[in-house]
């Protein structure tokens, strides 16, 4: 899988997505990471990518032509629009998802990272200042991401968050069954995990996971799944695929379905 990031400031990726588990994903060619700084498709001599706003107010807005420029040679149509400085060339129909990171997008979320994570490539746009000229917003995005309801210097981090939180799906980046129970896999979250030694400071491991009963720690497993989602984030469950026994469990702990609550 091919991520490519447009941003004004690349020298910002290279720890976070060239260490560990992206590394060695990198290393192996399970995925690729393409930087492209939007900075050098300015035309003017200072190199500009933003200027003031239309109607006034604060902050500065990223120019529509630098950033159109930088998105055309990533998709392999720059000497066209070079070629047609006045007129708008249409993006290739069978373009790759172009997202912009931004505060005013959908909400990041486990379901959104497996539905990108089947795609062969994304293009991500790392937004800043007050934000990007609506025009380019307008012909050259698919979809607007935010990873939460508050307000970074830059659409930089947001952008590693997605990558990380998408190329962890593909297939050999992780073990198989790495991902099959972890939090909001399925609309819970995860059990809670234990190691050596047994017994550490006078706090012992649950006894089911010393057992090696796989029925009983499976069972176990669930249940905690269950009790924690419900006692962290019961929201979840409203979402969440519930047996017959998970509701049965849920009931006793004061779950009313339907609402998310626990009764008092």
């Amino acid at each position: 899988m091919r991520f490519d990031i447009l941003t004004i400031f690349p020298q910002m990726f290279s720890g976070p997505l060239s260490e560990s588990i992206l590394k060695r994903a990198q290393q192996a060619g399970l995925i690729e990471i393409v930087l492209r700084d939007i900075r050098a498709y300015a035309t003017d001599r200072h190199k500009s990518t933003d200027d003031y706003p239309f109607g006034g107010g604060a902050g500065m807005v990223m120019k529509p032509e630098v950033l159109y420029r930088a998105l055309a040679d990533t998709l392999g149509m720059l000497a066209q629009v070079d070629a047609e400085p006045e007129r708008l060339i249409p993006l290739p129909a069978d373009h790759p998802p172009i997202l912009l990171m931004s505060p005013a997008g959908e909400l990041f979320n486990q379901r959104l990272a497996e539905e990108l994570a089947q795609h062969e490539r994304l293009v991500l746009i790392c937004g800043h200042y007050e934000g990007i000229d609506e025009r380019f917003r307008e012909c050259c995005v698919d979809r607007e991401i935010s990873i939460g309801d508050y307000v970074l210097t830059g659409g930089e981090l947001a952008a590693m968050v997605v990558v990380d939180a998408v190329a962890r799906l593909r297939p050999g980046v992780l073990a198989a069954d790495s991902t099959a129970e972890e939090s909001h896999s399925d609309g819970l979250l995860e059990y809670p995990h234990y190691t050596r030694p047994a017994l550490w400071r006078g706090q012992a491991v649950p006894p089911v996971l010393l057992s090696g009963h796989h029925a009983n720690i499976a069972r176990w497993r669930r249940e905690q799944r269950l009790l924690r989602t419900l006692r962290r984030r019961p929201e979840l469950l409203r979402q969440a695929r519930l047996t017959e026994d998970d509701l049965a469990l849920l009931r006793r702990s004061g779950w009313e379905p339907g609402t998310g609550d626990v009764t008092p």
